[in-house]
């Protein structure tokens, strides 16, 4: 089993304390996101887990944690997100001037362990194609010798998303519509950029013409890849709940949607920011579930 923390919420960066006691007492509960009235019990000892791969834009709450985790036999892994975008699209995230040594101190302590996700790529008249260009390089290159994988996908504007990002069209981030033509050429720019630093660039549920045209599906929860550095096999396939051009293997995920803080305009597992501070507010760190 391979446990997800979490797509739904930064369980590293705002709910550590709570994490590291679930792992303490060798479970937790989980709440559907379909039925509130459903509630899982779901393993956390190590030898009912072979991995833990946590989805963050800032771990530093978790990491004087990681000896504690390896102790108790756990394997992590971490899907890192580095990204450098205005702050009317990211109001709260770390900018890079922290996420990089961040990630740094978490490659020297997992090397081989971290992915980085640019994702998504928000196209708006402010970030157009060669803004992501020069910002892409720019990590890269400060990020070079730290990971060898990176993962991009373009923004998908589910209806939440679209409506709470039109109001930012005033201030210059009106959609910036490229055709799939501009959205390959931007592609490859990055993936030669990332190639250029060691690093191999998979795109996450973008279309197969992608992969088509030598541009590698992500699968952020990848088997294989975790398999190789646990040094044994993980006998798991495509997990049929998630997106169709998901290739992700299953996982349970932990968390809970509308926990997270960062209040990214584009976030598509909060629904309101609002309803996300009030939870933290009452969120018990001793508590079963999130």
């Amino acid at each position: 089993m391979i446990i997800s923390a979490s797509r739904r919420t930064d369980i590293p960066a705002f709910y550590a304390r709570w994490l590291v006691n679930r792992l303490r007492a060798g479970f937790c509960e989980v709440v559907s996101p379909f039925n509130a009235a459903q509630v899982s019990r779901v393993s956390l000892a190590p030898e009912d887990v072979d991995a833990i791969v946590f989805w963050t834009r800032d771990p530093r709450p978790l990491l004087p944690h990681l000896p504690e985790l390896r102790t108790m036999g756990h394997e992590p892994f971490f899907l890192f997100t580095v990204l450098a975008n205005p702050r009317a699209l990211d109001p709260k995230c770390p900018a890079p001037d922290v996420s990089v040594p961040t990630f740094t101190a978490l490659a020297q302590a997992l090397p081989g362990r971290i992915t980085w996700r640019y994702d998504p790529i928000v196209l708006t008249e402010k970030t157009p194609p060669d803004w992501h260009r020069t910002t892409f390089a720019r990590l890269a290159k400060r990020l070079a010798g730290l990971t060898d994988r990176v993962v991009v996908s373009f923004l998908e504007p589910y209806r939440k998303i679209a409506g709470r990002m039109k109001p930012l069209a005033a201030q210059g981030f009106a959609p910036f519509p490229p055709d799939e033509e501009e959205h390959l050429r931007l592609l490859f720019d990055l993936r030669d950029m990332a190639a250029a630093h060691g690093m191999r660039l998979m795109t996450c549920c973008q279309p197969e013409l992608y992969q088509e045209a030598g541009i590698t599906p992500a699968r952020c929860i990848d088997p294989d890849w975790i398999a190789a550095r646990l040094g044994r096999p993980l006998d798991l396939g495509k997990d049929p709940h998630q997106r169709p051009r998901c290739g992700c293997a299953p996982s349970k995920d932990i968390g809970a949607y509308d926990r997270c803080l960062f209040g990214c305009r584009y976030c598509y597992a909060t629904s309101s920011f609002e309803r996300a501070r009030t939870a933290f507010a009452r969120h018990d760190p001793g508590a079963t579930m999130l």
